[in-house]
């Protein structure tokens, strides 16, 4: 069982920055693998990023590539996302999500969720 909760989400200026972290606990953090997903108002929830156990096999959404960078701090059993030159179109609910068994960019793959945190970027 792995408890998850986001945080760092708010309201910024388009071009602007923002972190996001996600403290994992009730299991190893470094024997899951995580991602980050989102889901505008709308539309499906989609892969955002993930990194592996020893931050191994990293994967972006080519729409976030050279903007965001997805890390983790096992010793703080924290993952982040550190999103650069947010655009209007990255405004969504984001959400951590943690997997026991491989890695995916597929979000029913995942194990455990967080609960969100809201992201808007203003024009």
């Amino acid at each position: 069982q792995v408890q998850l909760v986001e945080s760092g989400g708010g309201l910024v200026q388009a071009g602007g920055s923002l972190t996001l972290s996600c403290a994992a606990s009730g299991r190893n953090f470094i024997s899951i693998y995580m991602g980050w997903f989102r889901q505008a108002p709308g539309k499906e929830r989609e892969f955002v990023a993930s990194i592996g156990r020893s931050s191994n096999n990293i994967y972006y959404a080519d729409f976030v590539k050279g903007r965001f960078t997805i890390s983790r701090d096992n010793a703080k059993n924290t993952v982040y996302l550190q999103m650069n030159s947010l655009k209007p179109e990255d405004t969504a609910v984001y959400y951590c999500a943690a997997k026991r068994i491989g890695y995916s960019i597929m979000s029913r793959e995942y194990d455990y969720w967080g609960q969100g945190t809201q992201v808007t970027v203003s024009s």
